[in-house]
């Protein structure tokens, strides 16, 4: 996908020259952490710094867990016009006050600088390494919005009518849909109907994200997290019905046209010029259980969002010369979070079901040379395992916190009481999440989900906190930065 042009190109080359030149003396990987709504971006982050900066158990982190990695600390960012991830107030969310940090809602960026020995004879002679890791945290629904900047206003208006119209789109897309139908697209332009047609328009999305449908393909991005741009004319328009391309001069199409085209130059170009390009590995987190117990079409609507978001990276490797100007992302990890919701025997149907719905785009992305990896991960378990007994059954079951005012099979927690449960299994068949429920299908009931606390941390003989516990997060690392600690 063709998302810049020469112009951008030669500008990105220039700054990653740049760039370059500044890793010769202090090798830096820019890692992009990203997915879509309520997927655990923020809690990533802080688990992987809090385990690295305060002796976590990473075992398969093999730099890490060998003693090569001999220290790690946070330093000033390099980018001074990005705001700073802040993870003091994060740790402290999760580590003191036992709740779960405030989602990401816009692009921040953490430097942590780690200090290693390398693995081979010959670096060693040449004395200790350090690896600056620039974390770059940003909503997945804006990566939804690259695409944009190859369709003008009626293709994208078409495309999301369409959507709109589709069965197990919420009561918001009908209120929407009958509004912009009665709208007069070839009529004077009119802020006032306009105004009116965008705040529906954001209801239909935001009704869509709800947990009750799950939805993912919810573009334009910022219409949900509209920060300084909210009530701005480049969020004020809408897609419009019928054919919107030959619409006269000073018309309400011509108005949502003009809108349309300010929101890619204001919003969508500077993000992929400033900071999407300028990845060199990524993880993308998926809440595939949310969407598992919201049905199948919430499936299928969450496999066309990540194909989207697969399909918007610049995958692959470049030669040695090559890299001098061109940024690849040669890494990509796909985490399937809240691996802690259940039994572990159920982990690797969870990594086949993903496995499944993106295998197009993961072949396309590994045809261009990048190397792409699933896994079930949870970056704070909030959970333990247990078994339940139901009449002469043992069901293996998860154990934890739920959080104060979680109801659960008619009663609702104060969040200090403990609770064991079974959640359910996922299918055998990872063909079945798309599927309907019938007399032949093979999908499993309906998981059974409980947003758990945070845990209380155990404590070292000494009485100090150890660090997050967590599933998998030593893999992750040992994927996306391992190779870069040889």
């Amino acid at each position: 996908m063709n998302l810049s042009s020469l112009a951008d190109e030669a500008r990105l080359a220039f700054a990653t020259l740049g760039d370059r030149a500044t890793d010769i003396v202090n090798p830096t990987v820019r890692l992009g952490v990203t997915g879509l709504a309520r997927a655990g971006k923020t809690v990533f982050i802080t688990a992987l710094v809090h385990n690295l900066v305060h002796g976590g158990r990473l075992p398969v982190f093999r730099a890490y867990a060998t003693g090569r990695v001999t220290g790690a600390r946070l330093e000033p960012q390099p980018d001074d016009d990005v705001p700073r991830f802040d993870y003091e107030d994060h740790v402290r969310a999760l580590v003191e006050d036992r709740i779960w940090p405030d989602s990401t809602r816009r692009i921040s960026e953490l430097r942590l600088s780690i200090a290693y020995e390398s693995a081979s004879f010959l670096r060693q002679r040449l004395g200790s390494g350090t690896l600056n890791l620039d974390i770059v945290d940003y909503p997945g629904e804006w990566l939804l919005d690259l695409p944009l900047l190859t369709k003008d206003y009626a293709a994208w208006s078409r495309e999301a009518i369409a959507l709109a119209r589709r069965p197990g789109r919420p009561p918001a897309a009908a209120a929407f849909l009958a509004r912009a139908e009665a709208a007069n697209a070839a009529a004077a332009e009119d802020e006032a109907v306009a105004r009116e047609l965008a705040v529906l328009f954001t209801d239909y999305l935001r009704a869509c994200r709800a947990d009750e449908h799950a939805l993912s393909t919810l573009p334009p991005g910022r219409f949900l997290m509209p920060g300084d741009l909210d009530g701005s004319p480049a969020l004020t328009f809408c897609p419009l019905p019928g054919e919107v391309g030959d619409a006269p001069s000073g018309s309400l199409a011509r108005m949502m046209a003009r809108r349309y085209e300010a929101y890619k130059s204001v919003v969508v170009k500077p993000f992929f010029r400033d900071h999407f390009a300028r990845l060199d590995r990524q993880i993308v987190l998926v809440d595939a259980l949310n969407a598992l117990n919201a049905g199948p079409a919430a499936v299928a609507d969450l496999s066309a969002a990540l194909t989207e978001i697969l399909g918007s990276y610049r995958p692959g490797a470049t030669s040695w010369l090559g890299s001098l100007f061109t940024r690849r992302i040669d890494r990509i990890l796909i985490g399937a979070t809240k691996a802690d919701h259940l039994h572990h025997a159920d982990h690797d149907r969870l990594e086949r079901i993903l496995g499944h719905l993106l295998a197009p785009a993961i072949a396309r992305a590994e045809e261009a040379g990048a190397r792409v990896e699933i896994a079930a991960l949870a970056s704070v378990r909030a959970t333990r395992e247990g078994v339940v007994t139901a009449g002469n059954q043992k069901l293996p079951s998860i154990i934890g916190t739920p959080l104060a005012g979680e109801l659960f099979e008619g009663e609702i927690f104060d969040g200090r009481t403990e609770i064991a449960f079974f959640p359910g299994d996922l299918p055998r068949n990872p063909g079945a999440a798309l599927e309907g429920v019938d007399s032949t299908s093979e999908r499993a009931p309906p998981l059974r989900f409980v947003r758990f606390r945070p845990p209380a941390l155990e404590r070292t003989a000494e009485g100090m906190k150890l660090s997050l516990p967590h599933i998998r997060l030593d893999r992750a690392l040992e994927f996306l930065v391992g190779d870069r600690l040889a």
